[in-house]
């Protein structure tokens, strides 16, 4: 298998934030039951959802946790022509506190809204474990994938830091990150996250993932990933990230 499908699905599900979840019903046996759900990835690169303990697709998961989250390209004209992936997996519900902390402080810098109504009613953070993933890049480019997944070395303090240092210092690199990108600039842009392969810039409630010139192993490699694209005057050619 080519390294190219694995990258791009990948990608894909970095550069999206929200995906249809569909989960076995268990008020109608044997139908599938779909929902829309905002997700970012965890420490190992598995989608991370916030869902309530009322909602139907709660209850679905608690009876059986095999579950699909589709993602697809947004803003397409012809949905058939471009990306989308469906990631088939077991839904784990996170009750060890320590990883909740983690989970919590990474997904509120993604949907800060999120933080408000977690502490008012009763959610609770669910990991999406990939057991196989089917991408179609456009016509005739379809794959079964297994390993698609990549662990996130900076989750936890590591990325805390450096986010809240480029927010709060440097807001001047970060407007010219939206410029070099050609991004909305309605308001002032948040980092949201960063992982070996790019970063996540939030502005006001859309998220989008840009990608690093080569990747990134350490928080050395990422600050000086920073500091060149804040000196470049074109968003760099993007090398080929081997999966």
């Amino acid at each position: 298998m080519s390294a190219k499908p694995l990258r791009q699905a990948r990608e894909l599900l970095l550069k999206e934030y929200r995906g249809v979840l569909s989960t076995h019903s268990k008020s109608m046996p044997g139908f599938p039951f779909g929902s829309v759900v905002p997700y970012c990835l965890d420490a190992d690169g598995n989608p991370l959802i916030l869902i309530s303990r009322i909602a139907q697709h709660t209850h679905n998961l608690q009876k059986d946790p095999k579950c699909s989250l589709l993602v697809g390209e947004r803003g397409a004209e012809d949905v058939q022509a471009v990306g989308r992936l469906t990631v088939l997996a077991q839904a784990r519900q996170l009750e060890d506190p320590a990883a909740i902390e983690v989970a919590a402080q990474r997904y509120y810098r993604y949907f800060p809204d999120s933080a408000n109504y977690h502490s008012a009613h009763d959610f609770d953070f669910w990991v999406l474990e990939p057991v196989r993933h089917r991408y179609i890049g456009g016509f005739g480019a379809i794959h079964w994938l297994d390993e698609v997944t990549l662990a996130n070395p900076f989750v936890g303090q590591a990325e805390t830091g450096m986010v809240e240092h480029m927010n709060a210092d440097h807001a001047k690199a970060i407007a010219h990150y939206v410029e070099l990108a050609a991004l909305p600039a309605q308001e002032p842009a948040q980092l949201a996250g960063v992982d070996s392969e790019g970063m996540h810039l939030r502005i006001g409630q859309a998220l989008y993932w840009l990608p690093f010139e080569k990747p990134c192993n350490t928080p050395l490699e990422v600050r000086q990933a920073l500091v060149s694209l804040a000196h470049a005057q074109a968003w760099p050619t993007v090398g080929q990230v081997e999966a």
